[in-house]
């Protein structure tokens, strides 16, 4: 089913209504919920609640593996939505919208916050816990997820070779080829800076955006002036900085998370998907989100 056919067809089912209607739907209840529907209850025709809690096939009887599980799905669907309100923000962003643009950049900072708690429920994993499972899981690993790739491309973290698993689903693979043929996020901010004044050389707003993004000075050097001009609601420029580097450090912090959770459950095992698994993580904290925010801090 279309998009637009499927929207329609929920909205029919969840039955929008104006303030009016409510207050004539409560005034006929007394006061009490709704209780009898002709069809499908709205909320779960809105939510797919039954729909969700129908895509979990544990692979073993192991309680605990449902929680590992489920807790992946969580962390799918943070990625997702954060790469909603990152593409959202990049829109924004090429139109000069500074300002508006602020808006879903915190969103995303508090989705990537509502990710990090996400690790939480796997705390009580020990490696005897895991090992009642993990067999099972063959090659699968977090390593395998589209949209966490995607978010990397967003984020400006770009590694062409990462995308090689998905090239026999053609869809994801198509997915995954055009995001990173589009800028990033911090090629679009860097676009901006230099539509804003600072003064970027051509070859970096010219270059090739399938690459990462390498440190520039000119970059470092345009943050610096913009955090060193006068605070305030004005320096639109300034609030996006800040915007920008919660995003990141939210990020940073659910890689962190991600190693601790390695620790706790396998230590320096190999990974289930063919890594040195805590050894390669580690060096991929190396790799910096939007890097010259962080390093125009020491010259401030």
């Amino acid at each position: 089913m279309e998009r637009t056919d499927l929207r329609a067809a929920t909205r029919a089912a969840v039955r929008p209504a104006t303030p009016r209607q409510r207050a004539a739907r409560a005034a006929s209840n007394g006061g009490e919920p709704t209780l009898e529907f002709a069809g499908r209850v709205p909320y779960d025709a809105y939510v797919q609640a039954s729909t969700l809690h129908r895509l979990q096939t544990p692979l073993s009887d192991d309680p605990g593996e449902m929680s590992f599980l489920m807790v992946s799905q969580i962390m799918e669907l943070y990625f997702g939505l954060t790469c909603h309100e990152l593409r959202e923000a990049q829109r924004l962003l090429r139109a000069d919208r500074i300002w508006d643009a602020l808006a879903p950049l915190r969103r995303a900072a508090l989705h990537l916050e509502g990710l990090n708690a996400a690790w939480h429920g796997l705390r009580w994993m020990t490696p005897a816990d895991f090992n009642r499972f993990r067999n099972l899981l063959g090659e699968g690993s977090g390593f395998q997820s589209a949209m966490y790739r995607h978010l990397e491309f967003l984020l400006g973290l770009r590694d062409e070779a990462l995308i090689r698993p998905f090239r026999r689903q053609t869809e994801v693979y198509a997915e995954l080829r055009a995001a990173l043929a589009a800028p990033s996020l911090w090629d679009d901010v860097v676009a901006l800076l230099a539509r804003h004044g600072h003064d970027l050389p051509a070859e970096l707003l010219d270059r090739d955006v399938t690459g990462e993004h390498q440190p520039h000075p000119a970059v470092e050097a345009a943050w610096v002036r913009i955090y060193d001009e006068q605070a305030g609601p004005d320096n639109h420029l300034r609030l996006l900085g800040e915007a920008l580097t919660e995003v990141a450090e939210q990020f940073g912090d659910w890689r962190w998370n991600h190693i601790k959770a390695v620790q706790r459950t396998m230590g320096a095992k190999v990974g289930s998907g063919g890594s040195a698994g805590l050894a390669w993580l580690q060096r991929s904290m190396a790799r910096v989100v939007f890097p010259e925010l962080w390093s125009a801090r020491t010259a401030m």
